[in-house]
């Protein structure tokens, strides 16, 4: 929900006079007016819901459930985030991330065809282009939860670079417990009404068997991705909120020593699903 904010300035003279006295002040007493109330440049609050299908869930270069080429066995993955700007540069987001199917190997203990539920919460400090920042995750699945801290660097500039250590610090249900550093490039333009944007990834594992027994540790996976976006205001009106369809394409490339559970080591997967910002 955004906000919007009133200005008021109140202004008020006060005269007073000493009842049965006879003593009377000389004139009004003058109110110095309280200073206007800022209206900050961008919404203190805002947020995203958003409504994805993917191909694969891929988890720092782990092919979940071993879809391989198959770049059409659609998961559902909605999720929802609310970010609060804070005084002095800093802001936080919390936000919730699930993933809904029946995939061959998929066993929940959740309900339906929930297969996990994550939650997060962040706070980051921005001073110019530099961003630096720490997301707390819970991961629930298989009646267990695995604990993630990431702390993140990023600079607002050309190919918007950002280096994340992503620590597991509990590996719950999984074996996946350390750290992995990843380093992203990202380039956005337009063409008429549609946004691009290239993502690119590239993970290396600080510690071995991580994702496996006996995994290695040192590069394990690299990302190249061309993701669309479309506003459907023109559509839908702009009474619906900002809602906008996206779709795209990923190629994944791993390496078989530190990830060697992996049906193929090089696939590519599809994305499509619906946004909403406000």
């Amino acid at each position: 929900m955004k906000n919007n904010y009133q200005r008021k300035l109140i202004q008020s003279a006060v005269i007073s006079t000493v009842l049965g006295s006879g003593i009377a002040l000389a004139g009004p007493v003058e109110v110095t007016p309280a200073p206007p109330i800022e209206v900050p440049s961008e919404d203190v609050v805002s947020g995203s819901f958003n409504l994805d299908y993917n191909s694969h869930f891929f988890s720092y270069g782990l092919d979940v459930w071993g879809d391989g080429d198959d770049a059409f066995q659609m998961g559902f993955y909605p999720s929802a985030e609310l970010a609060f700007a804070l005084p002095a540069g800093f802001s936080a987001t919390v936000g919730v991330w699930a993933e809904v199917h029946e995939k061959t190997g998929a066993t929940t203990t959740i309900g339906g065809n929930i297969q996990e539920i994550d939650i997060y919460a962040g706070l980051a400090y921005t001073h110019g282009n530099f961003t630096v920042g720490a997301t707390y995750q819970n991961w629930f699945y298989l009646s267990d939860v695995e604990d993630i801290l990431d702390i993140t660097f990023s600079y607002d500039t050309f190919l918007s670079p950002s280096f994340t250590i992503h620590n597991r610090i509990d590996a719950g249900a999984a074996n996946d417990e350390g750290t992995i550093l990843v380093l992203g490039l990202e380039h956005g333009f337009e063409a008429g009404p549609v946004s691009f944007s290239i993502p690119f990834a590239v993970g290396y594992f600080l510690d071995d068997n991580f994702h496996s027994a006996g995994a290695d540790d040192g590069f394990g996976y690299a990302t190249l991705g061309l993701q669309a976006s479309v506003p459907l205001s023109s559509l839908i009106g702009d009474a619906y909120g900002d809602w906008s369809l996206n779709a795209g394409v990923t190629l994944y490339v791993t390496d078989d020593g530190v990830i060697p559970n992996n049906p193929e080591d090089t696939f590519v997967a599809t994305n499509i699903g619906l946004g909403l910002s406000f």
